[in-house]
């Protein structure tokens, strides 16, 4: 029965993934890619910029990461500081001031973090956005700007003619 249900699972997989490749839109939805990277990576896999999605869990893994260490060591420290303010000895060679100043450091240092985390998470999503707004931009190889000397003979008047060529 498992081994039934797995087989029917691939070949479900394997037709929906091949539904796309038969029809080829050229128009991608801003909305539904900023509402498909509420999971991170999944806008810019519906906008098909496979490159970006490491990048995008590489940021909020080390953000992750820092949060997690920051905050231990925060904890430590605020505790040693705490200990020592209340009068019991510990084997620390900092004195209070700078049990104080290493523990603030720490919070300031977790509380960055945060907010790298968040704005790597809410770039994700605007970056997903603004690839499905830009989808369907063609580029032009023939694009060019020409620069003239333009006068006018009706009223004396010379001018530049900027002139571009799509």
């Amino acid at each position: 029965m498992k081994l039934f249900l797995i087989k029917i699972l691939l070949i479900n997989l394997i037709l929906f993934s091949a539904i796309p490749c038969f029809s080829q839109k050229k128009y991608k939805s801003p909305r539904k890619a900023a509402i498909l990277s509420v999971f991170p990576g999944a806008g810019q896999f519906y906008t098909k910029k496979y490159w970006k999605i490491p990048i995008i869990y590489s940021g909020l893994i080390i953000s992750a990461y820092n949060i997690k260490e920051n905050n231990k060591k925060y904890k430590t420290y605020k505790e040693l500081y705490i200990n020592r303010i209340n009068g019991s000895t510990d084997n620390s060679n900092y004195s209070t001031s700078q049990l104080n100043t290493i523990k603030d450091n720490y919070r300031r240092n977790r509380e960055l973090s945060v907010m790298l985390f968040s704005l790597t998470y809410i770039l994700n999503i605007v970056d997903a956005s603004v690839n499905a707004h830009l989808f369907d931009f063609e580029i032009n190889e023939d694009i060019s700007l020409h620069i003239n000397p333009l006068i006018i003979n009706d009223y004396n008047y010379e001018t530049i003619k900027l002139s571009l060529k799509f």
